[in-house]
């Protein structure tokens, strides 16, 4: 087998993929390029177990800690920069190593994205803003109006979603519906990568979600937590949900204890787990699966049985 067009290294969170990528990088001449959607933000480097300075000096990094937290960095703005990042390695001869555990981007780079225009940041504002002064109920009938045939899929308390759809029809006149029949093509020809999911067993994974975001504290977590509640960001930015980052907050504004707060982000965390290897494997059912202690040689064997 030839050596893959691009490695795809997914797999829930704490599964080991950082480390994993860094040393097939090192072994095969590659660059890291982040598929996570919290550590593309630089305020959560070490919530998100964001590659250290020492990791990024060892191979080339790329899509890491690039956005700023008070930005809701979307799916197609990522299929832009990862397309950028993928043109780079091909001119400097890298291979592309794609390591993440956001099933939504490793979808769009294989398989393409509804083309939706860039939203103006003041008519984002404000459709934000009105939802948290008017509740979801208004901006749902407003939407109804506009947009019946997305309304007639969100309901109100899918608030997010919901925004998105209104947003989009009052920015461009056309439904999201629309937008998402014009897909934009992928950045990545599935065929022609390595894609790899690693699947540890659950109690494993378990135990290293608790024992990383107890080293997450030791080393910093809660300032960081402290500098973004310090912002008074919207919270319903992306990066105002990373895991832990909501109870740390609660916590620091003397509701709960650290210790509640750090369970109850583990037990997000898990749950958050779970939810990943479920989405993969119903949404990325071609991906292969293989335990973290085997995914190297599985991936080497591959790519250096070159004829």
């Amino acid at each position: 087998m030839a050596t893959p067009a691009a490695i795809l290294i997914a797999g829930p969170t704490a599964s080991g993929k950082s480390a994993l990528a860094l040393a097939l990088a090192q072994k095969l001449g590659g660059v890291i390029l982040n598929a996570d959607a919290m550590q593309v933000y630089r305020d959560l480097r070490i919530i998100t177990a964001r590659p250290t300075p020492e990791d990024e000096a060892r191979v080339p990094h790329r899509l890491y800690g690039h956005v700023e937290a008070g930005e809701d960095y979307s799916v197609g703005r990522y299929l832009l920069d990862a397309a950028a990042a993928l043109a780079e390695a091909r001119r400097a001869g890298w291979l592309p190593i794609l390591v993440g555990g956001t099933g939504l981007y490793f979808k769009a780079l294989t398989q393409g994205l509804a083309g939706v225009p860039p939203i103006p940041a003041a008519l984002r504002a404000a459709v934000r803003a009105r939802l948290a002064a008017e509740g979801p109920a208004a901006l749902h009938a407003e939407l109804a109006a506009r947009d019946p045939a997305m309304a007639a899929r969100l309901a109100p308390a899918d608030r997010q979603r919901m925004a998105r759809a209104l947003e989009v029809v009052l920015a461009t006149g056309r439904s999201l519906a629309d937008w998402h029949r014009e897909a934009r093509p992928p950045v990545i020809e599935a065929h022609a990568a390595a894609a790899i999911f690693l699947a540890p067993e659950r109690a494993a994974l378990y135990a290293r979600i608790d024992v990383r975001f107890d080293a997450m504290l030791a080393a910093g977590a809660l300032e960081e937590a402290r500098a973004l509640a310090g912002r008074a960001l919207d919270p319903l930015l992306p990066a105002m949900k990373a895991h832990g980052v909501p109870w740390l907050i609660r916590h620091l504004a003397g509701e709960m204890t650290l210790e509640a707060a750090a369970t109850q982000a583990k037990l997000d965390t898990r749950h958050y787990a779970k939810r990943q290897m479920t989405w993969f494997r119903t949404q990325l059912p071609q991906w292969r699966w293989v335990k973290p202690e085997e995914a190297e040689r599985a991936i080497l064997t591959a790519c250096l049985a070159t004829a």
